[in-house]
């Protein structure tokens, strides 16, 4: 299994990186620590932090930092996941119930403020503000893409442009942040430095948009949420603003009409509509697109087994999706 390979290339690293992420996660206050490893143990593939160890040993590092500087995008990334189910008030993710739906509002809220500054402590014993400018950035970035997401709920006026910027500022710019870290921190070269910061965000585009897709043809075994899920929020996603611009009159209002009311009365419909418009087909072309792009950025690095992790890592994005 290709996604098994990817894994297998750092499996010690990443034994160890986990084995910091638990340690790191200690408090003297009880449910601080309860909370905060609930959500990191729910499971996902920690993507984020195996784009760092990839990236920085894709181009010679031998050191031992990268498990620190793994942990700490992986803490930055729970952080924004609690917060974030506290502004969609999601009650389901990855196949578990939230924090927010066990804990409440409050908790979550102030968990993902401990893991926030449990990733910049750990960050300064990385010594690096190149490191530091990277990452405070994109987590100004990511708070950015939070903010504009919240406020074009129930919006159809959103634009292709728009959405792309949206999911750029949300999802790409951490999987940036990694593999642009990662970089950093081995001293690789200028070149090299410029190919893995674009390939990360170049992936991460490639992982939002395929999970666009999956929102309307996957199923909650498989996702840890519902079909349709994004268009009950009144989100407005890239097969929608397809289907709206290809669409009859009719068609663009009936979606029009769906996003501005939220919920799933008329998922059936809009489901018929997305898939006539060829609107899946298109956003998964884009998502190739962008995989393609990460692809082209990864001729800056040397050859090895973990350049072709890489490789592999970025058909595992888009072939989520058959």
């Amino acid at each position: 299994m290709t996604a098994q390979r990817i894994y297998d290339t750092v499996a010690d690293d990443f034994s160890r990186v986990n084995e910091l992420i638990i340690k790191r996660l200690a408090s003297d206050v009880p449910l601080v620590e309860k909370i905060a490893q609930y959500i990191i143990e729910s499971g996902g593939k920690r993507l984020r932090p195996l784009l760092v160890l990839l990236s920085s040993q894709a181009v010679g590092y031998k050191e031992d930092d990268h498990l620190k500087l793994a942990a700490v995008i992986e803490f930055l990334h729970t952080a924004t996941l609690l917060h974030d189910d506290v502004v969609d008030t999601s009650d389901l993710r990855r196949g578990r119930s939230t924090a927010n739906a066990r804990w409440g509002n409050a908790p979550s809220v102030l968990v993902g403020d401990f893991l926030y500054a449990r990733a910049f402590e750990m960050m300064v014993e990385l010594q690096s503000l190149r490191i530091m400018d990277v990452l405070s950035h994109a987590t100004a970035v990511i708070a950015e893409g939070e903010v504009m997401q919240l406020m074009n709920v129930k919006n159809p006026d959103l634009t292709e442009d728009q959405y792309m910027k949206v999911i750029h500022n949300k999802t790409a710019m951490l999987f940036e942040a990694a593999s642009h870290t990662g970089a950093l921190l081995a001293g690789a070269s200028p070149e090299q430095e410029k190919g893995l910061r674009d390939y990360g965000k170049h992936l991460g585009l490639a992982f939002q948009l395929v999970d666009d897709v999956l929102d309307y043809k996957g199923n909650a075994e498989d996702m840890g949420k519902n079909v349709g899920d994004d268009l009950a929020e009144g989100k407005t996603t890239l097969p929608l603003i397809h289907a709206m611009n290809h669409g009859s009159t009719d068609e663009k209002e009936l979606i029009r009409h769906a996003i501005r009311k939220g919920g799933l009365d008329d998922l059936p419909k809009i489901l018929d509509v997305v898939d006539r418009s060829g609107a899946l087909d298109y956003t998964l072309k884009r998502a190739r697109e962008e995989a393609q792009a990460a692809l082209n950025c990864l001729d800056a690095l040397p050859q090895s087994g973990y350049r072709e992790a890489l490789v592999m890592l970025t058909d595992v994005a888009v072939a989520r999706i058959s």
